[in-house]
């Protein structure tokens, strides 16, 4: 049997390098981002950064730490509390301390292009002795409107566009902007970009303390600070060696960025996977399939189902052995290239590379032997039921029938992606808007659908036909008809066409329709003319801009803040929800909330506002909540908000978010007030302030994009993968097709048609099979879609359906021409021998 089995192989070589290329690749995408993946699961070690040279590093705990019966739970808290001064007091008795403070700054050159200028963080002079900041040109600064500036080496030099020593800049802070001389420079670092002031200007623009270095014994330090917070309740900590990286701006900045990282990666891989799999499968299936009238000839000549079966496993085996170890090596090749381009995109961080794991490589090897397997394992059980006297007659001719387990597979996997969906609409939501659901969903609706088409080919072919197959000519009529008694080659050919409609269709269109219901959203909650939001994620407005546009005539003005609560559900989930600070009559001059029960404007000291993702949420009843700085308060809940797109959070008063800085001003133009008058008089204060005022519009316009530059990168990365191999798929598929029917064409020439018909039909045939294979895409993607529709409907949000027009027609497109080069040339090559000695080659 082995000696039969390489003879067969060599006789369909076409055959078995078509299933060799797609495992090898389909190998070699598993591994490659595999080998991506595993790279995300741990981030470098780190010392300290900013504190490198302090001995001792004091500072209010930023954790915050609750006791569960199954164990502790932390949150990060999001409003730290200053150092008490009581605690200054007491470690400056034991030795030199040096007082740190952190405020939010922007910097622009004097008579520079108006904007929001460089973020950046203020602290005093003195504390950069403990800091990695070394002058590299100019002194440290004596007197207020003194700063020196952390500046990049390449931009030293003033063609490339940086600050430099005796350089006027434009700095605004807490206290508002000013024109301050650059008196020094230092080289920046990754981790923040600082301005340094006078210690008296420091403490002026921001008099807490955040943290404290100490020159002095740890242990008589840690003594010091327990007998001074003793029965206060403050918690603080004391860090030394590598703790003291603790205290360095966002310290676990690697590890964040690598949950984001490994996210994208973990959804790449499981597209790919899935990809791979789908596509192995059936090239594999359509291999065993293309071979029917020859184990029809084997089991007439005596061959037994058993040895039918052994032979199929066997050539699997010798195709699926190198070519798995072909597509590792193609994965281990391929990887670093990957993660050189996520770093370069912005999507990894600059230190993201691909370590030494091998277990990738293992799991894409052994997953590319067992779908060959697979892909085979159906078909070959098949080919060995065939009856000897009625194998001939099976091969000519596809019936279109399917076994039982074929139906009740399909069946099972469409009702599983239908009732998930179903589900989910009835308990949850906003589920449907999770990137895991509306990636899934579809998976478990493309398989069903493909396992099906032997009896949805037939249909849908007279269906894309019945307009072309009625015009003057043979060559549509044949094309029907071929597609449609093809019917294994037709499904063969069309999945990867499905594949891709169906993937790009869905995510596509689901991103786009989430950005679109965000941004609907946000527009109909804010009732705001204008909108001033500080830069950054943890930036400040200036204090005098709030006081300004609070005394504008016949503004209504509502100054927030973000913070954020925690609360312990169940008893052993400690759950954070972003917050703002607001006072509620100023709100609701300025918003339409989507409140579900209660009234917005009962908030107050003693209250909260939550939404219906809290599992507390009947007003009345009273939650437990850690605040932004870690206090521990009992509030009553005064309104609830529907869960919208998620966007809808929670509000307190400002008096349950000491810590947070105004970081947003909403204000609209109250009834019979000028509104010019309002918006010349912002504008003038946001020019004295250096703060950038929007309209309503622009605001929506960069705070809710359709589409953010991670998000349409990260899909550029998933659907990019998976669609250049489903097209090398489709190639591959359907030069075996072409290549297995050279008889076929043989007999169309000598029954009188000429080269270019032939071409023709060929061409027409793997159109016909794109449009199939389109229109179940299409279908797939209709149906999660709808779902999508229907769960923004139920979270009562109204916002249309944003269907990818551009994008699929570029890729159906795409699909078309591949196809048509597939078949065509090697169509074109078999027709160069003449159509006698084709027509007369055996199998």
């Amino acid at each position: 049997m082995l000696r039969l089995t390489l003879q067969g192989m060599r006789a369909r070589w076409v055959t078995f390098t078509g299933s060799f290329v797609a495992l090898a690749l389909g190998v070699g995408l598993i591994a490659a981002t595999g080998l991506a993946l595993a790279a995300t699961f741990q981030a470098p070690h780190r010392g300290p950064e900013r504190f490198a040279a302090a001995p001792v590093v004091v500072r209010a705990t930023d954790t915050l730490r609750v006791s569960t019966p199954i164990g502790e739970r932390t949150q990060r808290l999001a409003d730290p509390r200053a150092v008490p001064a009581e605690v200054a007091a007491a470690l400056a008795r034991l030795g030199r301390t040096v007082e740190d403070r952190t405020f939010p700054v922007s910097y622009a050159s004097v008579g520079g292009e108006d904007g929001e200028g460089v973020a950046a963080a203020g602290h005093p002079w003195s504390v950069a002795a403990a800091t990695p900041y070394r002058l590299t040109d100019g002194r440290a600064p004596r007197t207020p409107g003194e700063v020196v500036v952390a500046v990049a080496a390449r931009e030293r030099d003033r063609s490339g566009g940086g600050v430099a020593v005796g350089d006027r800049v434009r700095v605004v802070t807490p206290a508002g902007a000013d024109s301050r001389t650059v008196v020094g420079t230092v080289a920046a670092t990754d981790f923040e970009t600082a301005v340094f002031f006078t210690d008296a200007e420091a403490a002026q623009l921001s008099p807490r303390i955040d943290a404290l270095v100490v020159h002095a014994d740890a242990t008589a330090v840690r003594k010091a600070v327990r007998n001074a917070v003793r029965g206060t309740g403050s918690r603080i900590d004391v860090l030394t060696g590598d703790e003291r990286r603790r205290a360095d701006p966002d310290p676990d900045r690697d590890s964040e960025a690598l949950v984001s990282v490994n996210a994208l990666l973990g959804t790449a891989a499981g597209i790919t996977c899935f990809v791979s799999v789908f596509v192995v499968a059936s090239t594999f299936a359509f291999a065993v399939a293309q071979r029917r009238r020859e184990f029809g000839l084997l089991r007439t000549a005596g061959a037994t189902a058993r040895q039918i079966r052994r032979t199929v496993f066997a050539e699997a085996v010798l195709v699926a052995v190198p070519a798995s170890a072909a597509g590792c090596l193609l994965g281990a090749v391929g990887a670093p290239p990957l993660a050189a381009w996520m770093v370069d995109s912005g999507v990894a961080p600059s230190w993201f590379a691909i370590g030494d794991q091998t277990w990738p490589l293992h799991t894409a090897f052994w997953t590319g032997l067992c779908v060959a397997m697979a892909g085979v394992l159906t078909s070959s059980w098949r080919a060995g039921r065939i009856k000897p006297t009625e194998a001939l007659r099976e091969a000519a001719l596809d019936n279109g029938t399917m076994p039982p387990s074929r139906w009740l597979l399909g069946a099972l996997l469409l009702l599983a992606g239908l009732g998930l969906l179903v589900w989910s609409l009835a308990t949850d939501p906003g589920e449907a808007l999770k990137r895991k659901t509306y990636i899934t969903r579809p998976m478990l609706l493309i398989v069903g659908f493909a396992l099906y088409a032997p009896v949805l080919v037939p249909p849908l072919v007279r269906l894309v036909t019945w307009l072309p197959a009625r015009l003057p000519g043979a060559t549509p009529l044949l094309a029907r008809e071929n597609a449609a008694t093809g019917v294994r080659r037709t499904a063969a050919v069309a999945a990867p066409v499905l594949i891709t409609v169906a993937l790009a269709a869905s995510l596509l269109g689901t991103t786009a329709t989430i950005n679109e219901a965000k941004a609907t959203e946000a527009a109909t909650q804010t009732t705001a003319d204008y909108v001033v939001a500080a830069p950054g994620e943890k930036g400040a407005l200036p204090a005098p801009f709030v006081t300004r546009a609070r005394s504008i005539p016949g503004a209504a003005v509502s100054a927030s803040r973000s913070t954020a609560v925690s609360v312990l559900e169940e008893g052993v989930a400690l759950v954070r929800s972003e917050a703002r600070a607001v006072d509620p009559a100023a709100l609701a001059a300025v918003s339409r909330l989507p409140v579900a029960s209660g009234r917005v404007t009962d908030l107050d000291d003693g209250g909260i506002v939550v939404n219906e993702e809290w599992l507390t949420r009947t007003v009345g009843q009273r939650v437990r909540v850690w605040l932004g700085d870690g206090r521990e308060v009992t509030l009553r809940i005064v309104a609830v908000l529907r869960t919208g797109t998620g966007g809808n959070g929670v509000y307190v008063t400002p008096r349950n978010a000491p810590g947070a800085p105004v970081d947003r001003v909403d204000v609209a133009v109250r009834d019979g007030a000028d509104a010019t008058a309002v918006y010349a008089a912002l504008r003038e204060a946001g020019a004295a302030t250096r703060t950038t005022v929007l309209t309503k519009d622009e605001w929506l316009a960069r705070s809710h994009p359709r589409s953010s530059e991670s998000t349409r990168l990260g899909l550029l990365l998933i659907l990019g993968i998976a669609l250049l191999y489903t097209g090398i798929a489709l190639a591959n598929t359907l030069v075996m097709a072409t290549s297995d029917r050279v008889g076929d064409l043989a007999v169309l020439r000598l029954t009188g048609a000429t080269k270019p018909q032939v071409l023709r039909l060929v061409a027409a045939e793997a159109l016909v099979v794109v449009a199939v294979g389109s229109l179940l895409g299409a279908a797939v993607a209709g149906l999660n879609l709808l779902g999508l529709r229907g769960a923004l409907a139920l979270l009562s949000v109204r916002s249309p359906l944003v269907v990818p027009w551009g994008g699929l027609g570029a890729m159906v497109a795409a699909s078309a021409v591949l196809a048509v080069v597939a078949a065509v040339v090697p169509a074109l090559t078999a027709l160069r021998t003449r159509p006698v000695e084709h027509a007369g080659t055996r199998e």
